[in-house]
C-alpha cells in the first residue's frame, strides 16, 4: 500500500531523517534528480562557477529555473503531491506522478513529456559518481519511493537552506546562491576570494572553473556510504596549512579526513538535540569559516556585513 505523505501545519526544525530509513528512496529520487540535472546542464545558459547547474527550493520542491529557448521550460519537482512538473513559456505543463516509477520509467516518462512540448535534449545518459552507473533507460531496480520521507526530505533541506541563507547575508565577499546540486545530492552556499587557483593540468573541466578562485564553502547532506548519516559541513579550497588545528563550535563539532582534505563536520543528530539548533549550526558555520579565513588570510573585518557576529 502506498504511503501518503502528510504535510502538517507545524514542522519541527530539523526533524529526525536518518539515512537508513530513506536510503531506497534517496537512491531512486538521487537518480530522477541526476537525470533532470543533466538536462539542465545541457539546456541553461553558461554561468561562473557552475552556478546555473544546481536547483533551487521552492515552496513545494525544487526547480531548474527556466531554461531553454524554444521554447523557455521549468522542471519542478513537487514533493507534496509528488509529480513532475514540466512547465513551458507558452502556457503548456505536462505532469506525472513519482511514486511507483522505476529509474527506467521516469527517463522515459520525462522524454516524452519533453517532446510532446516540442524540447529535445542530449545528455549522457549515465549516473554521475554513483557506485552503480546503470543506464538510465534500464534501471529498473531503483524504483523505491516513500511519499513521507520524501516530503521530509524537502522540509529540511527548505529549513537548512534558509539558516544558509542566514550565514550568507554576513559577508560581503563573492558569494554564490543557495543551491542544491544534484550530483552530489548536498546543499550548499560558498564564499569566494579575488585570488585565482591554478589548477593543475589533470583537473578535469568542472572542477577548474568551480575552483578557479580560493573558496570557503557550507552545506549540508543527507548522508551517503562514506559519511552515513546527515551532516552540516564546510571546507576550504585550497586547504590552508594548519585549518585542522583550529577551533570549531560547538564541541561536538569535529575536522574529519576528506579525500586527502579536512572537512569541518557537525552531525544532524547533534545539532538538532541543541537548546538552539538554528543558532548552533550558525556558530559552526561561523566558526569553519573564521578558521579558514583565518588560515587563508582573508580579510574577515573588512568582509564582515552588519548581520555578522562580532569577531572574537
Amino acid at each position: 500500500m502506498e504511503r501518503v505523505a502528510e504535510v502538517t501545519s507545524t514542522v519541527a526544525l530539523f526533524p529526525p531523517i536518518p539515512l537508513a530509513d530513506w536510503v531506497d528512496t534517496k537512491e531512486t529520487l538521487h537518480r530522477f534528480a541526476q537525470i533532470v540535472g543533466k538536462i539542465r546542464l545541457d539546456q541553461s545558459p553558461r554561468r561562473n562557477h557552475w552556478w546555473n547547474v544546481p536547483f533551487h527550493v521552492t515552496g513545494r520542491g525544487t526547480t531548474t529555473r527556466p531554461m531553454g529557448w524554444d521554447p523557455i521550460f521549468a522542471i519542478d519537482f513537487d514533493f507534496v503531491d509528488h509529480r513532475l512538473i514540466v512547465n513551458s513559456a507558452t502556457g503548456d505543463t505536462v505532469s506525472f506522478s513519482l511514486p511507483g516509477l522505476s529509474v527506467a520509467s521516469f527517463y522515459e516518462r520525462l522524454l516524452a513529456a519533453l517532446a510532446s512540448l516540442g524540447i529535445q535534449v542530449s545528455i549522457r545518459p549515465v549516473p554521475f559518481d554513483l557506485p552503480d552507473r546503470t543506464p538510465f533507460a534500464e534501471d529498473t531496480a531503483h524504483a523505491s519511493y516513500d511519499p513521507i520521507e520524501v516530503t521530509r526530505y524537502w522540509q529540511v533541506l527548505s529549513q537548512v537552506a534558509l539558516v544558509l541563507e542566514e550565514f550568507a547575508g554576513r559577508s560581503y565577499a563573492k558569494t554564490s546562491p543557495v543551491h542544491h546540486f544534484w550530483h552530489t545530492f548536498d546543499l550548499a552556499v560558498t564564499r569566494f576570494s579575488d585570488r585565482v587557483v591554478d589548477q593543475p593540468a589533470t583537473a578535469d573541466p568542472v572542477t577548474r572553473e568551480a575552483y578557479s578562485r580560493e573558496v570557503i564553502s557550507a552545506g549540508f547532506w543527507f548522508g551517503d556510504a562514506s559519511v552515513p548519516e546527515p551532516a552540516f559541513y564546510s571546507y576550504t579550497s585550497p586547504e590552508p596549512a594548519g585549518l585542522d588545528q583550529e577551533p570549531l563550535r560547538p564541541e561536538q563539532a569535529r575536522w574529519t579526513d576528506s579525500r586527502g582534505a579536512h572537512l569541518a563536520l557537525l552531525r544532524y543528530a547533534d545539532a538538532r538535540v541543541a537548546a538552539d539548533p538554528r543558532g548552533t549550526v550558525l556558530d559552526f558555520y561561523e566558526s569553519a569559516y573564521r578558521a579558514g579565513a583565518a588560515r587563508a588570510g582573508w580579510d574577515t573585518e573588512r568582509l564582515r556585513t552588519p548581520f555578522a557576529p562580532p569577531l572574537s
